[in-house]
């Protein structure tokens, strides 16, 4: 029997809280973590990154299968042991002495993270509320996206009076003692299959082979890696590329975080006022705030002293389209391929969607010279985006001349 499709708030809020603690202790603490143990185990940069590219090509291998079993309706296993399984590796990160324990420590929590970030929980809230899942996930990202705000000072505090091994310890409570029982509480009773959905905007059933080969979805996972790579490129060149513009120091510290900012408040006005206006529209307006803030950026360097105008523009176009893109991304499978197999579609795009996050920093590095700074990269990024924008308008007209055939049976 399937569980009631009716919204509920509560396990809304109780898988957010989840969420905040998931990304913020792990994803965001890897940042803080990893010069105090490059220092104890006398790792270079370099070596160390590999840690934390290791966890998401752990988590794109794993999307996948993870997928298919929430599928199945084992959504409160999943999450479940995936909280449990981070608690098992912060403490075992504690003890760590040598490279190989640091990297085996990043390969389990990359497996545990494709369990517990958006794309299981986004999967759960889209096959529990067929009617209502937008609204769901929006939520989700809110609380989700307020996770460095909230960690990286406790984090950083924790280091600094505990050390990082006791710091640990303590995050890892958070996962035993919160998430692992947030989840099996609240995720009871989950539905094995849904209704389907007939509408103007949703394709008929097809088997997930069908789904796999098909223009919507290929579109589709074109648009989401394409809009990956554009939007990971940026936050590790962010503070080199605004001092190359001459900002003071201020400013240079004060941009990034408040994109952050700008990405929560985007999120908001989604969540209260999306409803006055029509949602695909809308999905294809969001993402152009990418390009358009990536263009200003561009703008920029020809402005000298007088590009904080410009800079400021940036921020809230970027920023705001950013954490409304999550919002796209996450519900655009279920809107344009298909609801019923959710989880295991947007599975299928965690290898390439891993593979954009960690060549794209690496495509901004290898095209910035002295001479013209960033401008090449930009360039790249913008031009992917828009490439972007087209594959996901495509998308929408293939779904929308589809719906209008009649059914063959």
């Amino acid at each position: 029997m399937n569980a009631t499709t009716t919204y509920q708030p509560r396990l809304v809020f109780c898988l957010s809280i989840a969420q905040l603690i998931t990304w913020g202790s792990v994803f965001y603490g890897f940042a803080l973590l990893m010069e105090p143990v490059e220092q104890s185990l006398c790792l270079s940069r370099a070596e160390s990154s590999l840690a934390f590219s290791l966890a998401l090509l752990a988590e794109g291998l794993l999307a996948y299968p993870i997928g298919r079993l929430i599928d199945r309706g084992h959504e409160r296993a999943v999450m479940t042991c995936g909280s449990v399984l981070v608690f098992a590796c912060l403490v075992l990160h504690s003890f760590i002495s040598s490279a190989w324990e640091f990297y085996a420590v990043w390969l389990g929590l990359g497996a545990a993270l494709a369990a517990t970030l958006y794309t299981p929980a986004f999967a759960i809230v889209t096959r529990r509320f067929p009617g209502d899942f937008r609204r769901a996930i929006i939520t989700l990202t809110f609380l989700g996206g307020l996770a460095s705000t909230v960690f990286i000072p406790l984090t950083s505090w924790l280091i600094a009076n505990f050390g990082w091994r006791h710091a640990l310890w303590f995050l890892a409570a958070l996962h035993l003692l919160l998430c692992a029982p947030l989840h099996a509480l609240v995720l009871r009773n989950a539905p094995i299959n849904i209704a389907p959905q007939h509408s103007p905007n949703q394709p008929t059933p097809m088997h997930l082979s069908a789904h796999l080969r098909s223009a919507p979805f290929l579109l589709i996972g074109a648009f989401v890696v394409l809009l990956m790579a554009a939007t990971s490129a940026l936050p590790a060149h962010l503070v080199s590329l605004l001092r190359e513009n001459n900002l003071p120091e201020a400013w240079v510290i004060a941009v990034p975080a408040s994109i952050g900012i700008m990405q929560v408040l985007g999120r908001a006005l989604l969540f209260f006022f999306e409803r006055h206006f029509d949602v695909h529209l809308a999905n294809r307006l969001i993402p152009c705030l990418i390009p358009l803030g990536l263009g200003i950026l561009l703008l920029a360097p020809f402005f000298g002293a007088g590009n904080h105008a410009l800079v400021l523009c940036f921020v809230v176009l970027y920023g705001m389209g950013n954490g409304m893109l999550t919002i796209v991304k996450g519900t655009a499978i279920a809107q344009y391929v298909d609801m019923q197999q959710v989880a295991t579609l947007n599975g299928a795009l965690g290898i390439p969607v891993a593979l954009a996050r960690a060549a794209s920093p690496l495509l901004m590095g290898v095209l910035w010279s002295q001479q013209v700074g960033y401008r090449d990269g930009l360039w790249a990024m913008l031009l992917m985006s828009v490439a972007g924008i087209a594959c996901l308008m495509l998308a929408q007209q293939h779904t929308q001349q589809r719906a209008q055939l009649p059914d063959k049976k």
